[in-house]
């Protein structure tokens, strides 16, 4: 074949490696399924930082597919959020943040970028992206984020905004993404799947700790990540509350919590005596995002702060009860599927800081007879 006569077929298996199906050569015969793999619209998508962050941004795919029904949608995000978005039928092409997949991205032709995130070196990224149409973040000229169009102008004020984001702001966040990439905002639910492999394994461990499906399995997440330590409920809290709910013969506790969080998993489940024990299911901390999934599909509900295992309930279509001190309620969408607390009379919240300079006021203020109250009602 002259190179003249070469013809890339617009299909989104091609690599012009190695044919997608054993001995067809689709440059002479042509591709059998080019209407269902046509490339069609391209699309990245930046989303890097914070695993909460990146599933909140996952209903923005089902919108983007209504607008773009004949599409390829790449999403580069860092390697600890791929689990996140493995397993996602909507993600044709996932690449990690590394040197390798940012030289790919940045020798591919886009017609559209959508960077949802405000950090320098996203934005960096996305100026260097040759795309038609850049949505979101980019830097100007003196290296400082600013808005890619007209319609990221309120989520960038928000940025710079205290009283807006604090105190005036009613949208959340999937609603907030979807005006910046100018979607339309249908309250789609965060997209994560459970593979038939993990759902195999979630029944086995169901069998393992004598699953009862006549319980209600309340889930407490217990934990949050370093970076914003004072989102989570004192240790004493949360024995205080579970050791309440145990008095339910109805109810069953289910102790959650990431590999940071296993010190603390251990101290509150050794606080309670053998025969309560026996309600109490501590799941490992230590195997993995994927593996903490599954032991969270078992429980009915989650009690949660709003951290990272907040936002996996809120995908696995659990009824959550969140707790906020230091972050904003308004910018979470629960999708009827539960309750907010937060304190109502509090001039310093929320606040975004790191260290609490009033010994934790929000904290303190978490009504935990409210959640005993509202666990209870739900068996």
């Amino acid at each position: 074949m002259d190179i003249k006569d070469l013809k890339i077929p617009d299909c989104k298996k091609y690599s012009g490696y190695k044919p997608c199906i054993p001995y067809r050569n689709c440059l002479t015969e042509g591709c059998e399924n080019i209407s269902e793999n046509k490339i069609g619209t391209k699309i990245l998508i930046i989303s890097l930082d914070a695993l909460g962050n990146v599933l909140d941004n996952t209903p923005i795919l089902p919108a983007i597919k209504r607008k773009y029904p004949v599409s390829t949608i790449y999403w580069i995000t860092l390697p600890n959020a791929e689990k996140i978005l493995f397993n996602n039928k909507y993600i044709d092409k996932l690449f990690l943040w590394t040197d390798e997949h940012r030289m790919i991205l940045r020798q591919t032709e886009f017609d559209i970028l959508m960077n949802a995130d405000k950090s320098v070196y996203a934005c960096a990224f996305a100026n260097e992206i040759n795309a038609k149409t850049k949505l979101g973040f980019l830097l100007n000229s003196s290296g400082k984020i600013i808005p890619a169009s007209q319609s990221a102008m309120y989520s960038y004020l928000m940025g710079v905004d205290d009283n807006l984001k604090f105190r005036e702001n009613t949208k959340t966040g999937v609603e907030i993404i979807h005006d910046v990439f100018e979607l339309e905002y249908k309250r789609d639910n965060y997209v994560f799947e459970l593979t038939e492999q993990e759902k195999i394994f979630l029944n086995e461990y169901k069998k393992k700790i004598n699953y009862d499906s006549n319980k209600l399995y309340a889930g407490f997440n217990t934990g949050c990540s370093l970076l914003f330590p004072n989102k989570k409920m004192t240790i004493e809290q949360h024995i205080y509350i579970i050791k309440e709910l145990l008095k339910n013969p109805d109810i069953k506790i289910v102790i959650l919590g990431g590999r940071e969080d296993t010190e603390r998993n251990e101290e509150i489940y050794n606080a309670f005596s053998t025969e309560e024990k026996k309600n109490i299911i501590n799941t490992p901390t230590t195997e993995g995002l994927r593996k903490g999934a599954c032991y969270m599909d078992i429980a009915d509900l989650v009690v949660t702060g709003d951290s990272f295992g907040m936002h996996l309930a809120i995908a696995l279509k659990k009824y959550v009860i969140a707790w906020f001190g230091l972050s904003c309620h308004q910018e979470i969408e629960l999708y009827d599927r539960g309750i907010k607390l937060y304190p109502e009379n509090l001039d310093c919240s929320p606040c975004w800081k790191r260290e609490c300079p009033y010994n934790l006021e929000c904290i303190k203020m978490i009504d935990l007879d409210k959640i005993m109250q509202i666990v209870n009602s739900k068996k």
